[in-house]
């Protein structure tokens, strides 16, 4: 899960990229990365860190240009702690082409070897990511031998693309003199969409993985980008667009609903925040066919993702809704750190109960969804620290029990607290004095009935069905191999990037 946009404008970027990717920074807070383009010259300033730090006045004074991309990063493939390895990407040829990438390929170590033995390009690092602009990269080079480059023969090339690629993708290029390209894998599994917007010099386009990046920096969102679709939006804002995959179908991650995306986004014609109200009105259906509700005092969210689905549930079983915890706004998602020593350390300093809540009472506490286990371990021992007399543990989302390896921070059965575990077992765990979970079934049919137009879910962490077709056990060891070889971070490692050099430090 990263957080990608793209813009065509005509005025400068730099601020309007800026401002997208604060909407978009819940989505990854490892990383960062801008790059402008000025003529057909390219400027790019990246580091590891959030937005707010990792961008500064002399920054974006080095980022002059109408057109320009950018990210916000969440490891899940390559080296958590590697500067190289944030977005933007670049390759001088052909053209010049600068990407960003929102996905995980799972066919990533076979493409190397390709790119290496037949299309003699070099791969510097362990990110997907260059290994798909370099695909991109050659595609383009066969499809555009005559100048000068066509939207048709873009489209040819992301339909080579499209043959070569498994796993999930969602893609904003630049290409350096000719315009922005976008597009999304033949499943619709991660999510981007585009929109219109008028500056005071013209009409701008802009490409975003989530609607609130578009609509909160003053555009109109036109619509989401169709899976296996293509567009490309030429210097001059014109937008052109062709369906480049054989047999798409719409299947978006599940997980984008129950936990990633923002509750005031869109996403495939699917409301995040209502699909989150829907799954608390099931989970209490299930609640009260397991337990009498009359045993609960009070129903408290954990923040923030669960508090429709908590607010719905509170409401159907006649109980009131109540603020328990209080969150440090300024500590990273546990979710996304990647040590397991640093996600336990941080739980108590993210969140503080509050006494009065508690004390004396049977409490239901509502989490969107329960993963590793460990902080909803810790936060079960924060409700009993306070006085609470009983605590009952509620999830939004069915019980974690794959592995997920399209671009979520899950890849391995034995971080996951619910694989080969029952119920009763994670029960105890946690420490709750009783535990529901969400239907896997409930959770598809409601979500699915706010869009009829989706065709079905990308739901493999909790049926463990991988819509690619192509993953096997031997994926999954690799995966697990990588992961433990990555080690900590090493801050006395200096490392420079075989890159597109940052503005700042280009013009010293």
């Amino acid at each position: 899960m990263c957080g990608i946009v793209g813009v065509i404008s005509r005025s400068p970027v730099n601020q309007l990229i800026y401002d997208a990717l604060l909407l978009l920074q819940h989505r990854g807070q490892d990383a960062a990365g801008i790059v402008t383009m000025l003529g057909t010259k390219c400027f790019m300033h990246k580091a590891r860190g959030m937005v707010r730090d990792v961008f500064r006045t002399r920054n974006m004074r080095g980022l002059p240009g109408l057109v320009g991309l950018g990210q916000v990063r969440y490891p899940t493939a390559g080296n958590a702690y590697s500067e190289e390895e944030a977005q933007p990407f670049y390759v001088n040829a052909p053209f010049g082409i600068v990407l960003v990438h929102n996905g995980n390929l799972t066919n990533a170590p076979a493409l190397k070897k390709e790119l290496f033995d037949i299309d003699r390009r070099h791969i510097n690092t362990e990110s997907d990511t260059e290994v798909l602009i370099n695909i991109l990269a050659h595609e383009i080079e066969l499809a555009a031998r005559d100048l000068p480059l066509t939207p048709d023969a873009v489209f040819k090339a992301v339909r080579a693309v499209h043959k070569r690629l498994k796993g999930s993708y969602a893609v904003v290029a630049l290409i350096a003199g000719y315009g922005l390209l976008a597009f999304r894998d033949p499943f619709g599994i991660r999510p981007l969409c585009f929109g219109e917007g008028e500056s005071p010099d013209g009409r701008e386009v802009m490409v975003a993985s989530e609607s609130v990046a578009i609509e909160g920096t003053g555009h109109r969102v036109t619509r989401d980008v169709a899976p296996g679709e293509a567009i490309f939006i030429d210097l001059d804002g014109v937008v052109h667009a062709q369906q480049c995959a054989d047999n798409p179908s719409l299947h978006p991650c599940m997980f984008e609903f129950v936990y990633l995306a923002r509750p005031d986004s869109v996403m495939d014609g699917v409301s995040v925040y209502q699909a989150r109200l829907n799954l608390g009105e099931t989970l209490a259906q299930r609640l009260i066919s397991t337990m009498p509700p009359n045993e609960i005092d009070v129903v408290i969210p954990i923040p923030e993702s669960s508090r429709p689905s908590a607010m719905q549930l509170a409401q159907k079983i006649g109980k009131p809704y109540r603020e328990g915890f209080v969150k440090n706004r300024y500590v990273g998602r546990t979710f996304i750190m990647p040590g397991q020593g640093m996600r336990k350390k941080s739980v108590r300093q993210k969140l503080n109960a509050i006494a009065s809540e508690f004390k004396g009472r049977n409490v239901l506490l509502v989490d969107d969804s329960i993963v590793r286990g460990t902080t909803s371990k810790e936060i079960v021992q924060m409700a009993r620290d306070a006085g609470a007399r009983k605590v009952y543990m509620a999830s939004a989302a069915p019980p974690v029990r794959y592995p997920n390896v399209y671009g979520i921070d899950m890849p391995t059965k034995d971080e996951l607290i619910a694989h080969n575990r029952s119920v009763e077992e994670i029960r105890q765990y946690i420490g709750a004095d009783a535990l529901i979970y969400q239907d896997v079934a409930a959770m598809k049919k409601v979500v699915g009935a706010l869009n009829p137009a989706v065709q079905g879910f990308e739901a493999s962490c909790f049926d463990g069905v991988y819509i690619t077709g192509d993953v096997s056990a031997a994926d999954f060891d690799a995966i697990a191999t990588q992961r433990k070889s990555q080690g900590e971070e090493d801050e006395s490692t200096d490392r420079s990037r075989l890159a597109l050099q940052n503005a700042t430090e280009s013009s010293r």
